[in-house]
């Protein structure tokens, strides 16, 4: 991903985080909205970090102790990791999760972030979002 594409969120890939963090506000369990809503948001630095944010004060909220010091960690990190490009594929924020642990993505989110991240004639379709790469076939 370029270093302009890193720094500027697409539109719907935006409205998703803010749809899911909403989505989240009004949910008697927020997680799976707020998951979904970090891997929506890894690729890009200020996104990733206010979903981690958000997370911290559900974390708070529950009084959750583990997940509190999770975030914590995790809001410190987030944006280099977005900057850098390195970050966990489909890595769901939380601290039951390791840090470097990567998961597959649901299809959905990897069709919303494939339109987000993939341009038109690339040599390789870096299929990251569902965790392999395929050799593109051409027309």
């Amino acid at each position: 991903m370029s270093d302009r594409s890193r720094r500027r969120i697409p539109p719907h890939v935006r409205a998703f985080i803010t749809d899911e963090l909403a989505n989240a506000r009004d949910a008697d369990d927020p997680w799976a909205h707020l998951e979904r809503a970090h891997i929506a948001s890894q690729h890009w630095a200020w996104p990733h970090t206010r979903v981690h944010a958000v997370m911290l004060a559900t974390a708070l909220r529950q009084r959750d102790g583990r997940e509190s010091v999770g975030q914590l960690i995790r809001i410190a990190v987030a944006a280099p990791g977005s900057l850098l490009g390195r970050y966990p594929t489909g890595n769901t924020g939380r601290s039951t999760m390791a840090l470097t642990q990567t998961a597959p993505v649901a299809d959905e989110l990897a069709d919303l972030l494939d339109t987000a991240t993939l341009g038109p004639g690339a040599g390789i379709v870096a299929d990251r979002w569902r965790g392999v790469r395929l050799p593109d076939e051409g027309p």
